[in-house]
């Protein structure tokens, strides 16, 4: 199985700048997309249809914000939009799709970058999604949870950790967060295989950020630990230029079936 993870910032200029291109170049069984900025009725799916996908979406009920869609190869068993929350569900942040006894989680965190309320709203999302897949876990046991965190977990995910360090994004209760998260069962596919890499899935739109890689790693590939050792690897892929964001790509022994 190969997935990717892409914050796309708006689906149609991601479109524009040769995202469909560049998939009709892979073989990926199933893209989780965030922040697609749209609904359904405004974007030419068809181009996705054509490459053998079919879709699903959660879209924010504000207009040109947030959203999540996921596509795949093969239908999923079951499909959820949202977490059940109001409060999130309205911004479009969690798709679920089932595929047999395998769950995928497509989300999209909240930023704090605008403020205090904002930050206020991330960190009671954080609390709220860990009861959430907390509780889901005892149903669905094996579970991928992949998307944009918004949060550079340790130093080695951020260019510049010192001068972030009172950053949104970096503040040390999130860390603490994400300290939590992939110490209840949860491993981080890309550092789980690559322990020492320097890659970041974020940049910047300031002049030289990304041709100087001066990024942070906010996007993650998240498995249940019993899961792990099918991990086969997890790369950022940088040289996709659709948008401030790199795709996570996952490549897995274990099947989608449906």
């Amino acid at each position: 199985m190969q997935l990717i993870s892409y914050n796309i910032n708006g689906i149609r200029a991601a479109i524009r700048n040769g995202l469909v291109d560049w998939l009709s170049q892979h073989q990926f069984d199933i893209l989780c997309f965030q922040e697609v900025k749209a609904t359904t009725d405004v974007v030419d799916l068809s181009v996705f249809e054509q490459l053998g996908y079919q879709y699903h979406w959660h879209a924010a009920e504000k207009k040109g914000y947030s959203g999540v869609a996921t596509f795949s190869k093969i239908a999923p068993t079951n499909v959820v939009l949202g977490c059940g929350l109001p409060v999130y569900d309205c911004e479009g942040r969690i798709l679920r799709t089932d595929f047999g006894d395998l769950t995928l989680l497509n989300c999209y965190f909240p930023s704090g970058t605008s403020g205090e309320l904002r930050q206020g709203v991330k960190m009671g999302f954080l609390s709220d999604f860990y009861a959430y897949v907390q509780e889901l876990r005892k149903e669905r046991p094996k579970l991928i949870v992949v998307g944009d965190y918004n949060i550079a977990h340790t130093p080695i995910d951020i260019h510049d950790p010192i001068r972030n360090k009172n950053s949104t994004g970096f503040l040390p209760e999130e860390r603490a967060w994400m300290d939590g998260w992939f110490g209840s069962g949860m491993t981080d596919s890309f550092r789980y295989k690559n322990p020492a890499d320097v890659a970041y899935s974020w940049w910047s739109y300031r002049v030289g950020a990304r041709n100087n890689n001066k990024g942070w790693r906010i996007d993650y590939a998240s498995v249940t630990d019993n899961l792990r050792d099918q991990i086969i690897d997890c790369k950022m892929l940088p040289d996709a230029v659709h948008a401030d964001h790199c795709p996570v790509w996952l490549s897995m022994s274990e099947r989608v079936n449906e």
